[in-house]
């Protein structure tokens, strides 16, 4: 949890879960970068559903900030690094509840690092794998930290909406990371 940390020290919100996967380390946390685990479809109908109130009022020519975006993925992320096989870890920033995620464009692990101003909350969301003998432990972890008030009171209110379909996802994601492993 080496990179989680350095991101992310301070944090106001956790979400935990695990599983094993009958591979080595290595090879889990190779798994978890392929896009076809990430493209659940569970996981797309939910994504679609959170944004089709901005994306409907594009439509009908009021301001959208998706209306001509991709769905939001993955490829939204800072790619925090890999620490060999025991962990991956990626950023977010962005003013999460707003319909359009309100995302702040963070290019590279330093800048997600200096990243600290006020208004916007910070999320690191990692995969760490622990070897157990007969496999691997793969835990994917999601913390979030609001630097002020306002912004901790905001992201609360969207954590208690989001938070259940947010641990279906990483389940869901667990378990195509077992079949993956299974697979091959």
């Amino acid at each position: 949890m080496e990179l989680i940390n350095r991101y992310l020290p301070q944090y106001q919100f956790e979400e935990v879960h695990g599983r094993h996967i009958p591979a080595s380390p290595g090879r889990v946390l190779d798994i978890v970068t392929q896009p076809h685990v990430f493209d659940d479809p569970v996981a797309r109908s939910l994504i679609t559903l959170r944004e089709m109130p901005n994306r409907l009022a594009g439509r009908l020519g009021f301001p959208s900030a998706l209306k001509h975006s991709p769905a939001f993925g993955l490829s939204n992320f800072t790619n925090l690094g890999r620490d060999g096989d025991r962990e991956l870890a990626f950023g977010l920033a962005g003013r999460f509840w707003r319909t359009d995620f309100g995302l702040v464009s963070v290019p590279d692990p330093e800048a997600f690092a200096t990243l600290d101003p006020m208004g916007i909350a910070k999320l690191v969301m990692n995969f760490t794998a622990e070897d157990v003998g007969q496999g691997t432990k793969l835990t994917t972890r999601t913390r979030v930290w609001c630097r002020d008030d306002a912004v901790r009171q905001r992201f609360n209110v969207y954590w208690l909406l989001i938070r259940p379909a947010s641990g279906l996802i990483r389940h869901r994601l667990l378990s195509r990371v077992y079949r993956a492993s299974d697979r091959g």
